[in-house]
């Protein structure tokens, strides 16, 4: 399992962990929102067998407890009504209601249609046979009880997303310090044999050497001292200069057929004499070029074709390379950029997320997976500012 595989399966887990504990908290406050409302509603008949006695009592005692059950609800919002003869509905008397609202027109009206959808009303039949309702809702503290969890998990959400991209930025840039330090570190290592390797070739040249051969290995050395000017660009801003993109594509595509197989198909729909100009740094945008065909060789396992095309629009200009090879799913086309991430048993997966760098970064562009078919193709486009 490579790197990001790994990244994304903690990833995977922490989210479940977070839902089951969302989840088991929404749940047991929902167990208590329940208990809370059957001993609410238990106040609300001891408060309505209170009233229903309340008119009926003369023993001073048993009034002034009664009087306390009804004036000690300082939480149920409640309405008793009364029903008369005709059949119409008289509100008597409220409690725990918004007092500066209680004369705004059809508030009442309003909290009475509110308490009649939420709660069935308590009945009340009085001494004389009349019948008295008591309407109610949940009580504030019950209403808290009930969004709580809510508010609970939405700053926790918050908390976790600032997190997140607080966590991200300081990833970034320990990637970017490490991009830095491997890229300065490689060119200075580069540096000590490609001086020795110039000077074995000026001695052998001197010996009157085999010159085919002292000029391959003059390529080969020329080669690596465009590697380590590449890597020792890589963290420094490198210096953009107008290019023509068919030139700079040609040089990419005749280095590569060199060192491809044979069965290998590059197709060029451009022109050399074309001149499209772009500012771009050569040395880093032909290390562009290769990554994505070299990663294009691997897919196709050295017999397709790369095909390359170049679209001049007004403002920029797309460069498009597609490839006959396994193609990618969906899922992964954002993925595949990500450091860490490959599909091969050996190698870094350092070469698209360093070619998404270059492009993005260093150019100002864009890079992304234009489209792909399983088993069939796949196709980078590559955006730059003309």
């Amino acid at each position: 399992m490579n790197i990001y595989s790994k990244r994304q399966k903690w990833k995977l887990i922490l989210f479940v962990v977070a839902v089951v504990i969302g989840v088991s908290s929404l749940w047991y406050t929902n167990i208590l929102i329940k208990k809370l409302a059957v001993e609410e509603r238990k106040k609300v008949e001891l408060w309505a067998s209170a009233t229903k006695l309340f008119p009926n009592i003369s023993n001073d005692e048993v009034f002034t407890f009664i009087s306390e059950v009804i004036i000690n609800n300082v939480t149920i919002p409640v309405i008793l009504t009364e029903i008369d003869d005709a059949g119409n509905e008289t509100i008597n008397y409220t409690r725990n209601l918004d007092t500066l609202r209680l004369h705004g027109e059809n508030y009442l009206q309003n909290q009475l249609e509110i308490m009649k959808s939420m709660n069935e009303p308590i009945e009340i039949e009085l001494y004389d046979g009349q019948k008295n309702y008591i309407y109610y809702k949940d009580s504030i503290l019950l209403t808290q009880l009930f969004y709580y969890p809510y508010i609970q998990l939405l700053v926790i959400m918050l908390f976790i997303l600032v997190s997140y991209f607080a966590f991200n930025s300081t990833r970034k840039a320990e990637q970017n310090q490490v991009w830095v330090g491997m890229s300065k570190e490689t060119a200075h290592q580069l540096g000590t044999p490609i001086s020795s390797l110039l000077a074995w070739l000026e001695f052998l040249k001197l010996k009157n050497s085999d010159a085919e051969l002292l000029s391959e290995v003059e390529k080969d050395i020329k080669r690596l001292e465009t590697i380590t000017e590449r890597f020792s660009k890589i963290g420094s801003t490198p210096v953009l200069k107008k290019a023509n993109i068919a030139d700079v594509l040609n040089n990419s595509i005749t280095y590569l057929k060199t060192r491809s197989s044979k069965k290998i198909k590059y197709i060029l729909n451009f022109s050399s004499e074309d001149e499209i100009f772009v500012s771009i740094n050569i040395a880093l945008f032909e290390w562009v070029i290769e990554n994505i065909c070299k990663n294009a060789m691997d897919a196709m396992e050295g017999d397709g074709t790369i095909d390359i095309t170049v679209t001049d629009n007004t403002q920029v200009i797309y460069l498009d390379i597609k490839d006959t090879g396994k193609g990618i799913p969906k899922s992964k086309y954002k993925t595949i950029f990500h450091p860490g991430f490959t599909t091969k048993q050996r190698g870094w997966g350092l070469g698209l997320s360093l070619t998404k760098r270059i492009v993005e970064i260093y150019h100002s562009g864009k890079i992304f997976v234009k489209n792909s078919e399983l088993n069939r193709e796949t196709t980078f486009r590559i955006v730059l500012k003309k």
